[in-house]
C-alpha cells in the first residue's frame, strides 16, 4: 500500500515540483545557492576588505569588515557582518585569460538562519557594487501625457543639476539630482539615470515616479523602463 501511494504521488506531482529545493532544513544544512558563487572581479576594479575600527556610538557596525570597491566609474563601500568571510580563489586558466580575480564568500555557521540569509544578500550587494564601478547601471523613465516634459537645469545658489518637470500640475516639479547620479534627456519626454550605486539609482527613479504615478484610465504618468499597466474602463451611464 505504501509503494502504491508513493507511485501515485510521483505520478500526479509535476516534475518541476519534485526537483524544487525543499524549504525544511531538518537534519541537513541547506547552503545558499547565491552565496556559494564566487565574486567575479575584473582587472580594472580594485577590491579590498579591511577591519573597521570599533565605534561605540554605532553598535551595528562594531567589529565589522568594510569592503572597498573602486573602479573607473567611482568608489563604493559596504560593511559586512563579522561572521562573513572573504577568501581569494585559486586562479584558473579562464581567469588568467580574462584577467580577472575571484573571491569566495562564506559564513561561520550555515545552519543559522540569519547567517544563511545574509550570505547570499552580501554576495549580491558586493557583486552589484563591482558591476556598478566598472560598467554602471542605467534606468530609463518615460513621461506619458499631454504636455508632460522635462528639462535639465541648475539649482539656484548651488549650481547642482536639477530636473524640472511639467506633469500636469499648476506648478513645475523640481528635483535635485543626487551626487553619484547623472541624468540625461534624449528628448523632453525621456529621462535616463546613470550611476554606480544600483540602489541609489533605483531609489531616485522611484522618487521621480512617485511625483506622477501611472493611472489606469488614461494611461498617463511616469513609467520606469518597460513598465506597463492594464487599462481600465471608466464608468458608463
Amino acid at each position: 500500500m505504501a509503494s502504491l501511494r508513493t507511485w501515485l504521488n510521483r505520478t500526479l506531482t509535476p516534475a518541476s515540483l519534485l526537483t524544487q529545493r525543499a524549504f525544511s532544513t531538518r537534519g541537513q544544512v541547506v547552503l545558499s545557492y547565491t552565496g556559494r558563487q564566487p565574486l567575479s572581479i575584473p582587472n580594472e576594479v580594485e577590491f579590498t576588505h579591511e577591519q573597521e575600527p570599533y565605534r561605540p556610538e554605532d553598535a551595528r557596525f562594531s567589529h565589522t569588515t568594510r569592503v572597498r570597491v573602486k573602479g573607473p566609474l567611482g568608489e563604493l563601500f559596504f560593511p559586512i557582518e563579522p561572521y562573513v568571510k572573504l577568501e581569494d580563489c585559486p586562479l584558473t586558466e579562464d581567469d588568467q585569460s580574462l584577467n580577472r580575480r575571484r573571491v569566495a564568500i562564506s559564513v561561520d555557521d550555515g545552519s543559522k538562519k540569519k547567517q544563511r540569509s545574509m550570505w547570499g544578500t552580501t554576495r549580491t550587494i558586493i557583486q552589484n557594487h563591482i558591476t556598478g564601478v566598472s560598467e554602471g547601471f542605467s534606468v530609463p523613465l518615460r513621461l506619458v501625457g499631454v504636455g508632460y516634459r522635462a528639462t535639465l537645469e541648475s539649482e539656484p545658489g548651488t549650481g547642482r543639476p536639477m530636473l524640472s518637470m511639467k506633469l500636469g500640475y499648476s506648478h513645475m516639479v523640481d528635483m535635485v539630482v543626487p551626487e553619484g547620479i547623472t541624468a540625461t534627456l534624449p528628448n523632453p519626454t525621456r529621462i535616463v539615470l546613470r550611476g554606480a550605486d544600483r540602489q541609489q539609482v533605483k531609489l531616485f527613479a522611484a522618487n521621480i515616479r512617485a511625483k506622477r504615478k501611472p493611472e489606469p484610465y488614461n494611461l498617463k504618468g511616469i513609467f520606469v523602463g518597460d513598465e506597463t499597466i492594464k487599462k481600465k474602463e471608466g464608468k458608463k451611464k
